[in-house]
């Protein structure tokens, strides 16, 4: 079961995806936001799909789909988060982590327009691996912190170079801007690293 959100923008309503068909959830009567993860939302959805499956109306094909989760307090990002990355911009791999914030207005679905900001002449975009927190973390240890995933995601991040390196000040301009954060149609929580499946694929 992948979770989607599906309808007009800022008006998208809940469903998922199970067996390749795409399903309302509206009438769950929840938003896949912050307080739906912390509640234990996925479980209790789970069991509410399996009560009612019979009687979840299919998506009709071409439907819009949104952010698979409603806007969420913060997006954490690390950069040069792989070797090989850092090696490919010409950086040195930084001996601590590189962390930065996207806008949470930034967060759109996967086939909307993304807004490439006026002036812009070095927009670029990577594919990211996503994580979505599913509980308030605080100092957590390794051994700890798999129990507070709720799913994984693939996104496309775009950031405007001449921006963030070629001109002062922060980088935020230049990775924050808004609709500038596609997300993949769909997205589970695996059970473990090397059985993950991410929005379906693998």
């Amino acid at each position: 079961m992948k979770l989607i959100r599906h309808g007009e923008l800022n008006n998208e309503k809940t469903g998922i995806i199970l067996d390749n068909i795409s399903y309302d959830t509206s009438a769950f009567g929840e938003d896949y936001n912050e307080r739906f993860f912390e509640t234990d939302g996925l479980n209790r959805l789970k069991i509410w799909v399996m009560k009612n499956l019979g009687a979840l109306p299919a998506l009709p094909g071409g439907v819009r789909l949104g952010s698979p989760i409603a806007r969420p307090s913060k997006i954490v990002c690390i950069g040069l988060n792989y070797v090989d990355h850092a090696r490919e911009t010409g950086a040195t791999p930084p001996p601590e982590p590189v962390i930065f914030m996207k806008s949470t207005t930034a967060l759109i679905g996967p086939n909307d327009n993304i807004v490439i900001p006026k002036n812009s002449k070095k927009t670029d975009w990577e594919v990211e691996l996503a994580v979505v927190i599913g509980r308030r973390a605080s100092y957590v240890t390794e051994a700890e912190a798999m129990s507070y995933v709720a799913g994984y995601c693939l996104h496309n991040d775009v950031s405007e170079r001449e921006f963030q390196i070629e001109r002062s000040g922060t980088g935020t301009r230049a990775r924050a801007v808004i609709r500038s954060l596609r997300w993949a149609p769909g997205w589970r929580r695996p059970t473990r690293w090397e059985t993950c499946t991410i929005c379906g694929c693998g």
